[in-house]
């Protein structure tokens, strides 16, 4: 601010009289010197400004051709991504699908091993019953020919009296039963 002032006290002449007139000498005040310095710093700061201005321009744009440059590859980086991200998800799709099948397989598997352990409990236990039945059978049977044997003693003894006719006739009878049986 000091400077600014200082170029007016040049132009003005101040004298303690009559105050602050304006000094017409042009050589004494230095208007020249300012105008030519002016008139030399709009010529040369014109170049020198227009350089600046032009090295300021040319590397904004080559600023924003890079960040456009980057733009793009982020852009094409984007799109791969979501390319992978498409194929991540028929992969995944496949795998779930693959694994849907395994299961299914795997219980298709383990439905025909329990019908197969099932059958064979099931033959078992029905080679078993058999077996049951058949021993019960047999054992019904001889009880049948006990009880009948024992009763054909006791109407034996009481139809033939002697004892030695009676247990012929008992041997006798053992004997055919017996081998009726077999």
């Amino acid at each position: 601010m000091e400077n600014f002032n200082q170029i007016f006290i040049l132009i003005a002449d101040h004298t303690e009289q009559e105050g602050i007139t304006f000094n017409s000498d042009l050589l004494e005040t230095g208007l020249i010197n300012i105008i030519l310095l002016i008139g030399i710093l709009l010529i040369n700061g014109k170049s020198l400004l227009g350089e600046t201005l032009e090295e300021r321009r040319t590397t904004i744009i080559n600023n924003v051709q890079d960040a456009e440059k980057r733009l793009t590859e982020a852009e094409t980086r984007f799109e791969e991504a979501e390319k992978q991200l498409s194929q991540a998800h028929v992969v995944i799709s496949g795998i779930k699908a693959e694994t849907l099948a395994t299961k299914t397989l795997m219980l298709e598997s383990d439905i025909t091993e329990a019908k197969k352990d099932l059958k064979i409990r099931f033959e078992r236990a029905l080679a078993t019953f058999k077996s049951k039945e058949r021993q019960i059978f047999l054992d019904i049977k001889h009880q049948i020919i006990s009880l009948v044997l024992s009763q054909t003693v006791v109407r034996a003894k009481k139809s033939f009296g002697p004892r030695r006719n009676a247990l012929a006739l008992i041997d006798e009878t053992i004997k055919n039963v017996g081998k009726q049986s077999l």
